[in-house]
């Protein structure tokens, strides 16, 4: 006997990869829906690759900028970048409708372009169809988060999707939040847009998820080089437009109220999940916090799986890929009466800031979280201005740290500097894998910027050679 499975949410990551693996199973009857026009994922089209589209053109302005070997300034052509932007989104976001509507071809799988409601718990309303199944995956995605600030819908209000598509910009921009959206598109406001930006933040400090001193730097960087007001631990308290077509902001800091002006506002303060359209209240799923669990299932519906942004649990690209995985996976434990795996992933962020030219990254533990877990560890840090390739690529600001536990094992890796970005599959592989620091090869076979992680490698080896010459009885 078949099991029915419908995904809700199909084009996007998370959906799609869910339809992948189950649309070659036997006796698994598949509905793949999604509503998307023209669709093809949060990621392709409103998210990381257009986002990265914008930064490349910003940081070639900023290297050329910031190199005292170079004369001129280059202007940031928005029709260019824009229109760039369409033509490769367009291009992947139809490879990617068209692999997810190919999946129809295969025996008991189909696909429907129209949007899907519940009538009742598994139960979905799909234009004039009622489609009851056995198990309902929910790859929804995210949408936009405004903040409940009083006046705010009085105002116009600018956000990344507006970004991602604006030829014109004002002279002047009050930015709210400077978490990874924020972090990424405030720079290309001041660089690209040469606007004034003042950027209000209401944590006390960048980068939460990084050990002290890391988001400082980066503040510092924010502020000496694209000039951009970083206001930490800000609030703020109100909105209202001006006469002349801005907004003006109310701001608490410190225990102190300022009033700020700029032509246009721009809110970077994150997602949340999209379910408003589901209609879950004809359902016994209530969503809310820890509403999913490590299974990908939801808590009060065992055959109902959440997945990606639409879980809340942690909006990541590459997370939701595998949370999907597991989910599929479950799928067909569950229909087997077999055990099913959680799945809990290595932390694993990337952010792209200063334009990619200083970005952040963390794989697996921090000095501060390894204390929290109890685990007794060794941290060593680099600078990336004591390495001659940093200078040598003109990009000589910031710093890595890594952390390794007293027996050897590499634990994590946190980077702010140039090509961190890059170095991530390196740490991840360091990381899951268990290895030891001791044993991992200090050598680079080219003066390249993954030199840093020799340096790391080296440093955390000798820390841990001392550690035991120290313990060693004597002779």
């Amino acid at each position: 006997m078949s099991t029915h499975v419908a995904v809700i949410g199909a084009y996007g990551s998370a959906g799609g990869a869910v339809a992948r693996r189950l649309a070659g199973e036997s006796e698994i009857e598949l509905t793949l829906i999604d509503d998307g026009d023209p669709g093809g994922g949060l990621c392709i089209q409103a998210g990381c690759m257009p986002s990265k589209e914008l930064i490349s053109a910003a940081e070639h302005r900023f290297a050329a900028r910031h190199d005292d070997r170079l004369d001129g300034v280059s202007t940031v052509e928005f029709d260019r970048v824009v229109d760039r932007k369409d033509d490769h989104t367009s291009n992947w976001a139809s490879r990617r409708r068209t692999a997810i509507e190919g999946l129809a071809d295969r025996d008991g799988v189909e696909f429907v372009h129209d949007t899907a409601q519940f009538v009742d718990d598994r139960t979905i309303q799909v234009g004039d169809r009622t489609i009851e199944a056995d198990s309902v995956v929910i790859a929804t995605g995210s949408t936009l988060d405004l903040p409940p600030i009083p006046g705010i819908e009085d105002v116009p209000v600018q956000t990344s999707a507006d970004v991602f598509d604006a030829t014109e910009f004002a002279d002047s921009a009050v930015v709210l939040g400077l978490g990874y959206v924020g972090l990424e598109l405030a720079p290309y406001l001041s660089e690209a847009a040469e606007m004034d930006v003042t950027a209000l933040e209401l944590q006390a400090e960048l980068l939460p998820e990084a050990d002290p001193g890391f988001g400082e730097d980066l503040a510092g960087y924010y502020r000496d080089a694209f000039d951009m007001d970083v206001r930490l631990d800000a609030a703020a308290q109100s909105i209202e437009p001006t006469a002349d077509g801005g907004v003006r902001v109310t701001v608490e800091q410190d225990g102190e109220r300022e009033t700020m002006t700029a032509d246009e506002l721009f809110v970077f303060t994150g997602r949340a999940p999209n379910l408003d359209g589901l209609n879950l209240s004809a359902t016994t799923l209530d969503p809310g916090e820890d509403w999913v669990r490590d299974t990908m299932q939801a808590t009060s519906d065992d055959r109902v799986f959440v997945v990606g942004d639409a879980n809340g649990r942690e909006p990541i690209l590459h997370v939701g890929k595998e949370q999907a995985e597991t989910a599929a996976e479950n799928v067909l434990a569950h229909r087997a009466g077999d055990s099913l795996a959680s799945y809990r992933s290595t932390h694993h962020h990337v952010i792209f800031s200063g334009l990619g030219r200083l970005p952040y990254v963390r794989v697996g533990h921090s000095a501060e979280s390894a204390d929290e877990a109890g685990i007794d560890h060794v941290t060593v840090d680099a600078e990336a201005a004591a390495d001659g390739v940093f200078k040598a690529k003109d990009a000589p600001e910031g710093r890595a740290r890594l952390v390794v536990g007293t027996d050897g094992t590499v634990l994590g890796y946190q980077g702010l500097h140039y090509h961190a970005d890059v170095m991530a599959k390196t740490a991840q592989i360091a990381v899951e894998m268990g290895l030891d620091v001791r044993k991992l090869p200090d050598r680079a076979y080219h003066p390249t910027t993954p030199e840093i992680l020799d340096r790391l490698i080296a440093a955390a080896s000798e820390r841990l050679d001392a550690r035991e010459e120290r313990a060693a009885p004597a002779q």
